[in-house]
């Protein structure tokens, strides 16, 4: 039974540098002269119960200088208490050190801003106050000023978190041919300023070595490669980027022998790496090293496959910390095997980063989410909850294994697979479904606080323009470093031309956010007579629905926002459409389209299924095929197109049913046949 409360106030003053907190580390943290933003915090501990042996106790904690969009908090106890069970923060305590992180609803603190949360503890003999608290590492004195750390002389974990956000300079310096090989321009000191200027505070310079080495044994480097590579290093440097430089594909050009030719493929390693280390050894910390860039091995098992990505991070860790300079503090980056983030692989470099005991070394994994969603196979059309848990258990996965044991995290490329900016249309997912996997994924990083470097290798923005490809895409990263947006189950709603207009209901998904209302452009709808809201539940009434969608044309003929209390609106469209209508075709296996008037719908995703049900063409385990690798709408050219992989999957002579699905909500089916070179399809 419990005492008379016993109750302990204790207000504490604490100078805090967020270690999390993107706008105060990019000021200057890491060795920029540009001045560095203040910082401080105000504790609030008070035990509000006691009783033999235990206790439960209240935090308050107030930001007083620049936000901050995550934080910890530690502390330790003076007399052996412990923290049993943890409320609205994470526990990331050991033993007699004390930690809470902030949760994804009160990770961010505005200036002023507080937030609170409680726990209950353990303690015997005495249950003194601890005597400090510490804000991501640092300890306050109440009062507001700049962080005191030198420049140099940040931890991983905060180096990682001041590169929130990254960006890849993919498919250039790393691909093959040259520079321009993959059909990008080269690099100019103009890309990297407006990288730095939509807000970017690091890129990763993905390199491939091969084509430039001299031959064994001393590989030696083009010194004019070698001098490029430094050119850009040294602009992304001076515009206040952070750089992380590896070595890419050459971890499948000639690394993956490594099980069969060992020692030839660790000379080659070693050499390389010898003369980055003696190139950029008296860089400043701004630049990192990753050991090597999604490492992966021929006919090899995985638990094989571990045992040689940890010979070689143990390998490159020697050379670059041996060879002086500023490369003996300076931060290093290991993946994985294939930069896996399955539970074996995070484990097993676990164990080499706990066996180099190196305080300056960061884990790497890549996320481009579950493979059916990010290249639309499999029915993986939308952001389902399985793909959402798959996604939210991978960061859990590397959260618990690396950064709770304080070991920083970056996801060296994330994206989306089927997002291509070579396709006329882009991306293979549904808009709203793509835009909903952004969403996730910028908050899953900033609650778990990893670091997330975009692969672009031109998809998101023109290098030759230096424009967004698409701004509302990037809107949702920008936004998603500090607040999360809310959705809802569909970002369309269908409507029959010729049909009778109902009320229509979507599942709003407030993601923690407060709903406000609609919007159609400045003009706010009125709840009751336009929609209403049950729980969850939006509907938009007959009334307002034949009122936006006018007379009807096909396609979208309005589009309105939800809004939230933080973050991005909602975009619902209004769409009109009839069945679309396809029509009888000939044609061969590498020229086959299938005319098509799509009346305002667009395609979903295509099964192909034999007579008896078998599933027809590549990847027969699943009947649903690969979007763009097997089918292709056109719908300025109203047709789709069905590609010569697709019919290098098909059995000649047996038709094939093809059921296309749209996301007006129907199905169309189709057969096709294959004879020789000829391919012929009418409607089912």
């Amino acid at each position: 039974m419990k005492s008379s409360t016993t109750v302990h106030r204790r207000r504490m003053r604490l100078g805090a540098i967020a270690a999390a907190a993107v706008t105060a580390l990019t000021a200057g943290l890491l060795g920029a002269v540009s001045a560095q933003a203040a910082q401080g915090c105000e504790v609030d501990y008070e035990v509000t119960g006691q009783w033999s042996g235990g206790f439960n106790a209240n935090v308050e904690v107030t930001n007083l200088g620049e936000p901050v969009s995550n934080w910890d908090l530690e502390w330790t106890w003076p007399d052996g208490q412990r923290v049993t069970d943890m409320w609205n923060a994470k526990d990331k305590s050991k033993a007699a050190s004390a930690k809470a992180s902030g949760l994804g609803y009160n990770a961010a603190l505005a200036t002023g801003a507080s937030t609170s949360f409680g726990f209950a503890g353990s303690w015997s003999g005495a249950n003194t106050t601890p005597a400090e608290f510490r804000l991501n590492g640092r300890v306050c004195d109440g009062s507001v000023s700049e962080p005191t750390t030198p420049p140099n002389g940040a931890t991983a974990m905060e180096q990682v978190a001041a590169m929130q956000p990254g960006w890849n300079v993919g498919n250039t310096l790393d691909a093959l041919g040259g520079e321009t090989g993959w059909g990008n321009p080269l690099i100019t000191e103009e890309l990297l300023q407006t990288v730095k200027a939509e807000g970017y505070n690091s890129i990763r310079l993905p390199v491939t070595w091969d084509e430039n080495l001299g031959p064994a044994p001393d590989y030696t480097i083009d010194p004019a490669w070698l001098d490029r590579v430094a050119e850009v290093t040294d602009w992304a440097i001076a515009n206040d980027l952070q750089v992380l430089l590896n070595i890419h594909h050459d971890s499948w050009m000639w690394m993956s022998t490594m099980p069969t030719d060992h020692d030839g493929v660790l000379s080659k390693y070693e050499a390389i790496w010898t003369q980055i280390a003696e190139r950029f050894k008296d860089y400043p910390s701004e630049l990192s090293f990753e050991s090597v860039n999604e490492p992966q091995f021929a006919d090899t098992e995985a638990a094989a496959g571990d045992v040689l990505v940890h010979e070689l991070n143990v390998a490159f860790h020697e050379i670059v910390r041996g060879s002086g300079g500023n490369n003996e503090d300076r931060l290093l980056v290991m993946p994985t095997l294939v930069t896996s983030a399955d539970q074996p692989q995070l484990d097993a470099l676990k164990a080499t980063i706990d066996e180099l005991d190196d305080d300056m070394i960061a884990a790497t994994v890549h996320m481009y989410g579950p493979w059916p969603f990010s290249v639309n196979i499999a029915g993986g059309t939308t952001y389902s909850e399985q793909v959402e848990q798959d996604i939210t258990s991978t960061f859990e996965r590397v959260n618990d294994t690396f950064v709770d044991s304080d070991i920083p995290v970056i996801i060296g490329e994330w994206g989306v697979l089927g997002y291509d900016w070579t396709r006329p249309i882009v991306p293979s997912q549904q808009y709203g479904e793509l835009l909903k996997f952004f969403e996730g994924m910028m908050y899953q990083a900033r609650d778990k606080q990893m670091t997330l470097m975009l692969w672009d290798a031109g998809s998101y923005l023109n290098r030759d323009t230096l424009e967004w490809r698409d701004p509302l895409v990037q809107s949702y990263m920008d936004s998603g470093l500090t607040t999360r947006s809310g959705t809802a189950s569909f970002d369309s709603i269908y409507l029959e031309k010729a049909g009778t207009i109902a009320d229509e209901s979507l599942a709003l998904n407030h993601n923690g956010l407060e709903f406000k209302g609609l919007w159609h452009g400045d003009t706010a709808l009125t709840e009751g007579a336009d929609y209403t809201v049950t729980g969850d539940t939006l509907t938009l009434t007959a009334a307002a629905l034949t009122r936006l969608a006018g007379d009807r044309a096909y396609g979208t003929n309005a589009t309105i926002e939800a809004r939230f209390s933080a973050g991005l609106p909602w975009r619902i469209h209004i769409i009109s459409y009839d069945t679309s209508q396809l029509s009888d075709a000939s044609g061969t296996t590498d020229a086959f389209a299938i005319p098509t008037q799509f009346n305002g719908d667009q395609l979903a995703t295509m099964e192909a299924k034999y007579a008896d049900g078998t599933s027809a063409g590549p990847h027969d385990w699943t009947s649903f095929k690969e979007f763009w690798a097997t089918y292709r709408p056109d719908y300025s050219a109203g047709a789709i197109g069905l590609t010569s992989d697709f019919f290098n999957g098909v059995r000649e002579g047996e038709p094939v049913t093809l059921t296309f699905h749209f996301w007006g909500g129907g199905t169309i089916d189709y057969t096709v046949t294959k004879t020789g070179t000829t391919v012929t399809g009418t409607p089912a």
